[in-house]
C-alpha cells in the first residue's frame, strides 16, 4: 500500500519519526550568505517584497489589506506580484481567479488538473515534485508563498512562516490547516474571498464563489428527499484504515451529497480507525481518495476487495466505490465538483 509518509503532513495525523537532518549541499554556504545579506537589508529598514519602495506608484484602491491567517497577521500594501504555491489546490484556486500572471512557481502537483486550467498550470515552473527547500523557493524571488498543507511551512525542514517573514516574504496557509474547528464549505467560499481581497480581485472572487455555490446547490437539490447513504472515506492504510473524521471537509461534502460519514464521530480532520469498526458500521459506499501515484484509486480498490474480513461489508460486496482526487476533498475550487461527483455516486437514480 501507499506509504503515507510521502503525503503532505496533516496536523491531526499521528506523529511520525523525525526525519534525518538534511545533508548540507555544496552551494548551501553561498545561499546562506545571500540570505544573510537579504536579512541585513531587511533589518536596516528595506521594505518587504511587494511592499512600498521609494518612488513606487501609490497603492491601488482597497489597499492596504490586513489578513489574519492561522494566527499570523499580514498587511498587504499592494497585491502580490510574484507568488509561489506549494501544493496543487492553492495553484488551482489562484488560476481560477485569473492570476496566472502573478505565479512564478508551484510545487507538489498530485492530481490531474481541472481541464479548464491545464494549459495555464502547465506554463508555471514546477520547483519540486514534493515540497521544495527554503532555498529553492527563495530562488524564485517570491513576495508571497501560499501553502496548501501545513507541511508547506514545516519548521523542521527550514520552511517556517517566520523564516519567510524574516526573509521579507509574506505567507498564507490554506485555512483548513489552521486546526481551529470543523471545516465546511463556508471555509472554501471564505478562502476564495480572502484571496480576492489579497490580490485586489474581489469581483472575480465573488463570481467564482457564485459558480461554486451554484454547483453545490444543484447537487443538493438533485438528491433532496433521498435516503441517507452511509459512506466510508478510505484515504490509505493496510493495518488500519486512515479516514476522514468529523472535522474534515470530506464529512461536509458527503452530507451535502446525501450521505453520512460513518466516522463523523472521529474528532479529527483525519485519523486511524480499525477494520473491525468498518465492518460494524457497514458503509454502503466507499469514497476513495486518489493520490494519482503509488496511492492510486485502482490499487486501493484492489486492496479492499481482496480483504476477506470486508467481504460482507455492503460497499465491498456490491463494489460501490466513488473516486475523488485528493485535492477535491480540500478547501479549494475542487470541493464543489466533489459534491457533484459524490451525489452521482451515492444516488445515481437522481441523475438519470
Amino acid at each position: 500500500m501507499h506509504d503515507r509518509s510521502t503525503r503532505p503532513a496533516r496536523p491531526t495525523r499521528p506523529a511520525r519519526p523525525a526525519r534525518p537532518a538534511r545533508v548540507l549541499r555544496a552551494g548551501r554556504s553561498a545561499a546562506a550568505l545571500a540570505l544573510g545579506v537579504l536579512l541585513a537589508a531587511v533589518g536596516c529598514g528595506a521594505p518587504a517584497r511587494g511592499g512600498p519602495a521609494a518612488g513606487a506608484a501609490p497603492a491601488p484602491g482597497g489597499f492596504p489589506v490586513t489578513v489574519r491567517n492561522c494566527g499570523v497577521t499580514t498587511t498587504y500594501d499592494r497585491p502580490p506580484a510574484r507568488v509561489v504555491t506549494v501544493h496543487q489546490h492553492p495553484a488551482e484556486l489562484l488560476l481560477s481567479l485569473g492570476l496566472r500572471d502573478r505565479m512564478v512557481g508551484t510545487a507538489f502537483p498530485d492530481s490531474p488538473v481541472l481541464p479548464a486550467l491545464r494549459e495555464d498550470f502547465a506554463s508555471i515552473p514546477v520547483l519540486a515534485a514534493k515540497e521544495p527547500s527554503f532555498e529553492r523557493i527563495l530562488e524564485a524571488d517570491p513576495d508571497l508563498v501560499y501553502g496548501g498543507y501545513g507541511s508547506a511551512f514545516a519548521e523542521n525542514e527550514g520552511r517556517s512562516r517566520k523564516a519567510f517573514t524574516d526573509a521579507g516574504i509574506r505567507t498564507h496557509l490554506n485555512r483548513e490547516y489552521c486546526g481551529e474547528r470543523r471545516v465546511t464549505m463556508a471555509d472554501t467560499y471564505e478562502e476564495v474571498r480572502t484571496l480576492g481581497r489579497i490580490f485586489g480581485v474581489q469581483e472575480r472572487a465573488e463570481a467564482l464563489v457564485a459558480d461554486l455555490e451554484g454547483r453545490v446547490a444543484g447537487a443538493v437539490a438533485a438528491v433532496a428527499g433521498t435516503p441517507e447513504v452511509p459512506v466510508l472515506v478510505y484515504d490509505s492504510g493496510d493495518k488500519a484504515p486512515f479516514t476522514a473524521g468529523g472535522r474534515s471537509l470530506g464529512t461536509e461534502l458527503i452530507r451535502l451529497a446525501g450521505g453520512r460519514n460513518v466516522f463523523s464521530d472521529l474528532d479529527a480532520v483525519f485519523g486511524d480507525v480499525s477494520w473491525e469498526q468498518v465492518v460494524e458500521r457497514r458503509p454502503e459506499v466507499i469514497a476513495v481518495y486518489d493520490y494519482g501515484d503509488a496511492g492510486s484509486a485502482e490499487e486501493k480498490e484492489r486492496f479492499l476487495l481482496a480483504q476477506p474480513a470486508l467481504a460482507d461489508v455492503p460497499a465491498v460486496k456490491n463494489r460501490r466505490f466513488v473516486v475523488l482526487p485528493l485535492t477535491a476533498a480540500l478547501v479549494g475550487v475542487r470541493s464543489a465538483y466533489a459534491v457533484e461527483d459524490l451525489a452521482r455516486g451515492l444516488h445515481p437514480g437522481s441523475f438519470r
